[in-house]
């Protein structure tokens, strides 16, 4: 289960509004606890793809370890990532999963259609390596 501030909630949907009708990504922070994971912030990134910024995402690597960093220093960890589905379902691609690599974090995907965040999903990332991992269906709680 994925625990989400209202706050924070409200801020990863604008995010992907403001972007529209690019992808948008970020990088959620907060803490682990068996699975429940408990989100405190979330870190808003810049999406690197040129080629196709419309239906793909990359967070640079040296704005994660940046936001990993500062995370740390407020006693939170990296406890998923977020990004936008432009005009698609909220629901995760082929490329998503073959994309995710962070086994027991939380994927939050946010359709946007015609530049107006609609619905907003979470799929955790299941499973011990590349060959056998899944992204699930995750229940959000927002408050």
């Amino acid at each position: 289960m994925l625990k989400i501030p209202q706050s924070v909630y409200d801020s990863l949907r604008h995010h992907g509004e403001k972007t529209y009708p690019h992808e948008c990504c970020g990088v959620l922070l907060g803490q682990m606890d068996g699975d429940i994971r408990t989100v405190a912030s979330a870190a808003p990134a810049g999406n690197t793809r040129t080629d196709s910024a419309h239906n793909r995402y990359n967070i640079d690597p040296k704005d994660l370890v940046r936001i990993q960093r500062e995370g740390r220093e407020r006693e939170e960890d990296i406890v998923g990532f977020y990004h936008s589905h432009p005009d698609h379902p909220a629901q995760w691609s082929p490329t998503d999963l073959a994309e995710a690599h962070w086994f027991g974090c939380s994927y939050v995907i946010t359709s946007v259609e015609k530049g107006k965040a609609v619905l907003t999903n979470s799929f955790e990332l299941t499973g011990t390596d590349e060959n056998d991992k899944k992204l699930v269906d995750e229940k959000i709680e927002v408050g």
